[in-house]
């Protein structure tokens, strides 16, 4: 039996992204249902689904459903403790946690300044003093996870873990807007965007096109970065 999850347009949904993450890079069986979330059938999609108001949703083989990402990944992680889907020492797992939690509850600047879209590379963005406060913090906690737990490998802490399903969104927006950070958060936006999972994420959103176009911003465009 397969898990059933629930997401929004994938070029703009970034909570629907990491969900989805969390069943794809774990080899999770699982079936994709679509919320419209600019087709006005929102509401409607998730009907079946309450208390859910929002994406990505999550419905167990056996019928449980389960809102919010954080609580999707530690139900997830309870049910298939086998994949060690948080790293597997207690103290990186602890702050893998911890960052993963700060990326869910925090960091409202960047989200509201740069909503998430895989369509192309703005260039010329303005980083407000704010924004440039969230990169700043954004940046000492992946130097952090990279420097003291992520010897073992290109992601945060080595090895693939649910705390880099958090953060793919955030490097989707550093690339989509060209946001200055340094050599390691800019080599960590590299990983994030060669990924097989997130490049057949992209590119299934590129199959649908959008007039007008979600957070549109009057600035000028450049293909996405390979």
């Amino acid at each position: 039996m397969s898990y059933q999850i629930y997401i929004g347009d994938q070029s703009f949904s970034s909570w629907s992204l990491r969900g989805w993450l969390m069943l794809e890079k774990f080899g999770l069986p699982y079936e994709t249902r679509f919320v419209g979330l600019y087709s006005g059938t929102f509401q409607q999609d998730l009907a079946g689904l309450a208390p859910a108001r929002l994406v990505p949703v999550l419905k167990t083989p056996e019928g449980t459903v389960i809102g919010e990402t954080q609580a999707i990944a530690e139900e997830l992680n309870s049910r298939h403790p086998e994949l060690q889907m948080w790293p597997e020492a207690p103290e990186a797992r602890a702050f893998a946690r911890w960052i993963s939690a700060e990326m869910h509850a925090g960091f409202t600047t960047l989200r509201a300044e740069c909503p998430m879209q895989l369509l192309h590379q703005y260039e010329g963005f303005t980083v407000s003093d704010a924004l440039r406060a969230d990169l700043d913090r954004l940046e000492l906690l992946w130097t952090k996870a990279r420097e003291e737990f992520g010897a073992e490998g290109p992601w945060l802490f080595g090895r693939y873990s649910l705390a880099d399903c958090f953060f793919a969104p955030v490097a989707a927006r550093i690339a989509g807007y060209d946001l200055p950070v340094g050599d390691l958060a800019r080599d960590y936006v590299a990983t994030t965007l060669a990924d097989p999972a997130f490049q057949s994420w992209r590119a299934a959103g590129l199959q649908k096109s959008y007039d007008p176009e979600p957070y549109a911003m009057d600035l000028p465009k450049r293909p996405w970065p390979v």
